[in-house]
């Protein structure tokens, strides 16, 4: 039972992250960071691996207890914000934000 919540709470955890990395300017156009570079990239990470994990999981209960209508979406939007947070990485690395 308990790992039917971690899910849901990697996917809200990671909407706080990532509202909170925006708020600080991560892909601002300016490189203008609220935060240091090093601290937006570890919170950034992180964000990536509770989504990534959330997401495994979430394809973990599925595959052993079947489709799921809400876990489904759950798990989709996961994934999604996994990879907003690979594209964030990428664009907070320093020299990469020019290239696109």
């Amino acid at each position: 039972m308990g790992n039917l919540n971690f899910p849901w709470l990697a996917l809200g955890l990671g909407l706080l992250v990532a509202a909170g990395l925006l708020f600080s300017g991560a892909l601002s156009p300016d490189a203008d960071y609220e935060l240091p570079l090093l601290t937006m990239l570890i919170v950034n990470e992180f964000g990536f691996f509770v989504t990534a994990i959330g997401a495994g999981v979430g394809i973990n209960m599925l595959l052993k207890d079947g489709m799921q209508a809400p876990l489904l979406l759950v798990v989709v939007g996961c994934a999604i914000m996994a990879l907003g947070f690979l594209y964030m990485a990428i664009r907070l690395w320093p020299g990469m934000a020019a290239i696109q």
